[in-house]
C-alpha cells in the first residue's frame, strides 16, 4: 500500500511538471505572436520572442522529447499531465507557424535583391544549415582565423581593443565588415554578438571586426560613436597589414549598434565625431542596420516617456526640454543627406523594443 502511494505521488509529480513545460511553452509562443509593451514586461516580452523565434524548431524538439520521455514514466496518467500535453501541442502549432513566417523572410529579401538589381544567385555562399541546427558551431569553424584582443585605441587609461575575423591563407584588398555590438549603450559583448554574420562572412572572403566602445553610464553619448570611428580609422591605417581594402569597409550593427552603425555612415567627416583625427576619413561604403534606433526624440510617439527618461539619465545626460537639438543630433534620421552611403535597413515588425515604425520612417526619408 505504501509502495502504491508513493508511486502515485511520483506520477503526480511527472504529470505536474509536463504541466508546467506546456504552460511555459505556451506563453512563450503566445508571447512571440502578441509581445507585450512596457518598461520592464517590454524588456522580458523581448528576450522572450527573440529566443522562441530564432530556436522555434529547437523548442519543437525538446518539447516532443521532453514531453514523450515524461510521459513514459507515466505523466499523462493524471488530468494536469493531459492538460500539459494539449498547451504543448497547441504551443507546437505556433512554433511551426513562426519557423514558417521566418522562412518567408527570404521572399522580401528576393524582391529586394530584385528591386535593387543585385545578381544573387544559387550559386551565391549560403548559411550553413547545420549551423542554424547546431548555433554553436559558428563559433568553431576551421576555415577561418580568428585574432582576438587587438588594441586600436586607447582613451582615459581605457584600451578597446577588436576582434579580427578573416580567411585563412594569403589574401589582400579584402572587403571589410565593421560590427558594433548592441545593448543599449550600456552594456554588450564583442564576444558574443555577431558572430555567426562575421564568421560566414570571413568564410566567403571578407574581412570582419568585432569592436569594443565605452559604456554608459560611465561614457556620454558622441562618446560611444567616436570610438567606433577610432576604430574605423585603425582599420583603414592598418589595411595592408590586415588585407583589407580600405576603400571597400561596411558599417553593421543592431539595436544601439545599428544606431552608431548608421551614424557612423551618414556623418562622416564630421569634427565633431573625430576629436583629435578630425582629418582622418571616417567615410563607409555601406550600412546593414538591425533592428536599429533612428530616432531619441520620439517624435512619432512610438516609445514611452521612460525611454527618454533613460536617455536623459544614462546616454546623453541632458534633458529633452532644455537641449532638442542635442538628441535631434544623436538622432540618424535626423543625419540623412545627399551623400549617404547606401543602407540595408533591417527590422522585425513586432519589435517591442526599438518600434518598426520609426525604422519605414527612417527608410522612407532615406
Amino acid at each position: 500500500m505504501f509502495a502504491g502511494g508513493a508511486v502515485r505521488a511520483t506520477l503526480a509529480r511527472v504529470s505536474l511538471v509536463i504541466l508546467l513545460i506546456g504552460i511555459a511553452s505556451a506563453l512563450a509562443t503566445l508571447n512571440a505572436f502578441l509581445p507585450v509593451r512596457g518598461r520592464w514586461l517590454g524588456i522580458l516580452s523581448f528576450f522572450m520572442g527573440w529566443l522562441t523565434i530564432e530556436l522555434a524548431l529547437h523548442m519543437l524538439v525538446f518539447n516532443a522529447a521532453l514531453i514523450g520521455a515524461l510521459a513514459a514514466y507515466g505523466g499523462l496518467g493524471a488530468p494536469h499531465g493531459q492538460f500539459g500535453l494539449g498547451l504543448a501541442l497547441a504551443s507546437s502549432v505556433g512554433l511551426v507557424l513562426l519557423h514558417l513566417r521566418s522562412r518567408g523572410a527570404r521572399v522580401t529579401l528576393r524582391e529586394f535583391y530584385a528591386e535593387a538589381e543585385l545578381n544573387v544567385g544559387p550559386e551565391a555562399p549560403r548559411y550553413p544549415r547545420s549551423h542554424i541546427v547546431f548555433p554553436f558551431l559558428a563559433w568553431m569553424r576551421r576555415d577561418i582565423e580568428v585574432i582576438r584582443g587587438r588594441q586600436f585605441c586607447e582613451v582615459g587609461g581605457e584600451p578597446l581593443r577588436l576582434d579580427i575575423f578573416r580567411p585563412r591563407g594569403a589574401g589582400s584588398r579584402r572587403p571589410a565588415l565593421l560590427q558594433v555590438h548592441g545593448g543599449a549603450w550600456v552594456l554588450g559583448f564583442k564576444e558574443y554578438q555577431g558572430i555567426p554574420l562575421l564568421t560566414h562572412m570571413a568564410s566567403t572572403g571578407w574581412v570582419g571586426f568585432n569592436v569594443d566602445y565605452r559604456l554608459s553610464p560611465r561614457a556620454t553619448f558622441p562618446e560611444h560613436l567616436i570610438d567606433v570611428k577610432r576604430a574605423l580609422v585603425w582599420i583603414r591605417e592598418h589595411a595592408d597589414e590586415l588585407g583589407v581594402d580600405p576603400d571597400f569597409i561596411v558599417v553593421t550593427g543592431g539595436s544601439a549598434g545599428g544606431h552608431l552603425a548608421a551614424l557612423v555612415g551618414l556623418t562622416a567627416g564630421d569634427p565633431e565625431y573625430q576629436p583629435g583625427f578630425e582629418s582622418a576619413d571616417t567615410r563607409v561604403q555601406g550600412v546593414v542596420a538591425f533592428y536599429a534606433v533612428y530616432d531619441m526624440t520620439n517624435r512619432l510617439g512610438t516609445r514611452t516617456g521612460r525611454y527618454r527618461g533613460m536617455l536623459e539619465r544614462v546616454v546623453l545626460k541632458r534633458k529633452f526640454l532644455e537641449a532638442p537639438e542635442v538628441f535631434a543630433r544623436a538622432s540618424p534620421i535626423d543625419r540623412i543627406h545627399v551623400d549617404a552611403p547606401p543602407f540595408l535597413v533591417v527590422h522585425g515588425n513586432r519589435d517591442t523594443l526599438t518600434p518598426v515604425e520609426d525604422a519605414r520612417h527612417f527608410v522612407e526619408k532615406l
